[in-house]
C-alpha cells in the first residue's frame, strides 16, 4: 500500500528570527480530523488537492467555520483552539510547516493572516505551484542541512506574503516599490523561460503601461531593457564558466531562437556571444 503520510521534526531550533519545529504531508482519509486542540507554535497547512473544513476560535471567543479547498490554506496561531477535518467525498491532500520565532508574527501580519484571519487565499494563481514547491522542498528533504531548510522556510514566507489575497495594502510610496520588487523577483525566478513584459505585468496584477511607468521611475530604465540586460548578464556568466553551446545558453536565458539571442547579446555587449567568449573564457 502506498504511504500517504510524511512527518519529520526539525533538529535545530537555534535560529531566533524564524525556525521550524516539524513539517509533513498527508493524503487524508475521508472525514479524517484533528482537534479540538491548541498549538504552541504557528502551524500553516497548504491544500494541494481536495477539500476540508476548519473550525477556529477568534479573539472574541467565537468559533468560525471555514470551507477550504485546493490552492488555499489555513494558519493556526499559538494558543488558538481549532478543529479541522477532511471532506467526506473529496478529502484533502495537504502539507504543513510548524514554525515560530521573533519574526513569525510580523511575517504573518504582512501576509494578512492571524488569529482572526486564518484562511489563506491566493491572490495570483501562478504562485500556487511556487508555494507548494517551497513547502515540499522542506518536507521531501529532511536530511538536508538546517541552513538549507531554513532558506526554503524564508522563501516560503516570501511567496506567502506576496501571494496572499488578505495582504494589507501598503502606503502609496511603499506600494510602488513593492510592485517594482515583485517585477524584479519574477524576472529573477523566470528569466530562463520565454517570459514577456505582459507576463510580468500579469504577475503583478497591473496594466503593462502602468507597471512600465513605475519601473522607469524607480530604476531609470525600461522593464524590457532590464529583462534583456538581466538575461544577457546570465548568458555572459554561462559563456565564461561553461562549455555549453551558444544555442543552449540562449535557451537557458529565455531565447528559443539562436539568432534572436545573438542579436540581443550584441545589443548589450556590442560583440557576438562567440567573440565575447573568446575574450573572456576562464582558462
Amino acid at each position: 500500500m502506498e504511504k500517504n503520510y510524511k512527518f519529520n521534526v526539525f533538529q535545530n531550533d537555534k535560529n531566533i528570527d524564524a525556525t521550524l519545529f516539524q513539517y509533513g504531508w498527508e493524503q487524508c482519509a475521508p472525514l479524517h480530523s484533528y482537534g479540538p486542540a491548541k498549538r504552541n507554535h504557528y502551524l500553516f497547512h497548504y491544500i494541494f488537492s481536495g477539500k476540508g473544513f476548519l473550525n477556529s476560535n477568534n479573539s472574541s471567543g467565537e468559533t468560525i467555520h471555514y470551507k477550504l479547498e485546493a490552492g488555499q490554506g489555513f494558519l493556526i496561531c499559538p494558543g488558538q483552539v481549532n478543529t479541522y477535518y477532511a471532506d467526506e467525498k473529496l478529502p484533502w491532500e495537504y502539507a504543513w510547516l510548524e514554525f515560530d520565532g521573533m519574526k513569525a508574527l510580523e511575517f504573518m501580519e504582512m501576509a494578512g493572516l492571524g488569529f482572526d484571519q486564518p484562511a489563506y487565499r491566493i491572490r495570483n494563481r501562478d504562485a500556487a505551484e511556487l508555494i507548494w514547491n517551497e513547502i515540499m522542498c522542506i518536507v521531501d528533504n529532511p536530511f538536508n542541512s538546517p541552513i538549507h531548510q531554513l532558506g526554503h522556510l524564508y522563501l516560503f514566507f516570501d511567496i506567502l506574503i506576496r501571494s496572499s489575497a488578505t495582504r494589507p495594502p501598503l502606503q502609496a510610496g511603499k506600494l510602488k516599490d513593492s510592485y517594482v520588487k515583485e517585477a524584479i523577483h519574477f524576472i529573477e525566478q523566470n528569466y530562463s523561460y520565454p517570459i514577456t513584459v505582459e507576463d510580468i505585468a500579469a504577475f503583478c496584477n497591473l496594466n503593462r503601461n502602468y507597471l512600465g511607468k513605475l519601473f522607469k521611475e524607480s530604476t531609470s530604465q525600461t522593464l524590457q531593457h532590464f529583462l534583456m540586460y538581466y538575461r544577457m548578464n546570465k548568458a555572459a556568466e554561462l559563456l565564461k564558466l561553461s562549455d555549453l553551446t551558444i544555442n543552449e545558453i540562449g535557451r537557458r536565458c529565455g531565447y528559443q531562437n539562436q539568432l534572436h539571442f545573438s542579436r540581443a547579446f550584441k545589443n548589450i555587449f556590442s560583440i557576438s556571444p562567440n567573440r565575447w567568449r573568446e575574450q573572456n573564457k576562464r582558462r
